[in-house]
């Protein structure tokens, strides 16, 4: 019987996701997990059903912490809709995601496992689209410049510009970073 306190639960979806970024997904075990939450041996199995499940739900708890906070969608939607709103929307995803070291850590080892995993690469293709459509959609109603190929440009030259920052964080400087942020607003977004 899987259990149901919310609370517990988040804490060893969380504890999954330190786990997945300092070990990777083959040192994501249950006892890897009870020993990141502090909890005793034996407690996740309690709550999660399989391995898979965990996986999932790792992956889904990251898009869950990476969400901006209502305040800032809402001081998004009411900024003027220009390219100077969009980098600097653009700069804050790009530093909110790159503050979230381990969360992106984890998936991107959830993507590697995804390859060998079927079930998981549904899933993650299902969230990332969706993460994707998420993105489109609120351009399209921001009123913001650009088309849709300038959002898929930016979120594909943007994704990587996180994986270099989280992988080699010695690479960009911020400063460095936030330049290339608006540099590339600047060059795909058109008015």
């Amino acid at each position: 019987m899987v259990r149901r306190n919310d609370e517990r639960r988040a804490a060893l979806v969380d504890a999954a996701i330190e786990v997945l970024a300092a070990e990777g997904a083959r040192g994501l075990t249950f006892r890897a997990v009870d020993t990141q939450a502090g909890v005793p041996t034996g407690t996740a199995s309690n709550y999660f059903g399989n391995r898979d499940d965990l996986l999932t739900q790792a992956a889904a708890r990251v898009y869950e912490r990476l969400h901006p906070s209502a305040e800032e969608v809402e001081r998004q939607r009411t900024a003027k809709p220009d390219k100077e709103t969009y980098a600097a929307l653009m700069r804050d995803v790009v530093g909110r995601v790159s503050g979230f070291r381990t969360g992106y850590l984890a998936l991107l080892e959830l993507r590697l496992e995804a390859t060998r995993r079927p079930d998981l690469r549904a899933v993650l293709t299902e969230r990332v689209r969706a993460d994707l459509e998420n993105n489109l959609a609120y351009h399209e109603a921001s009123g913001l410049p650009g088309d849709a190929t300038a959002v898929r440009l930016l979120y594909l030259a943007f994704n990587w510009l996180i994986v270099e920052q989280l992988t080699l964080p010695g690479m960009l400087s911020e400063a460095e970073r936030d330049a290339l942020v608006a540099a590339a607003v600047e060059r795909i977004v058109h008015e």
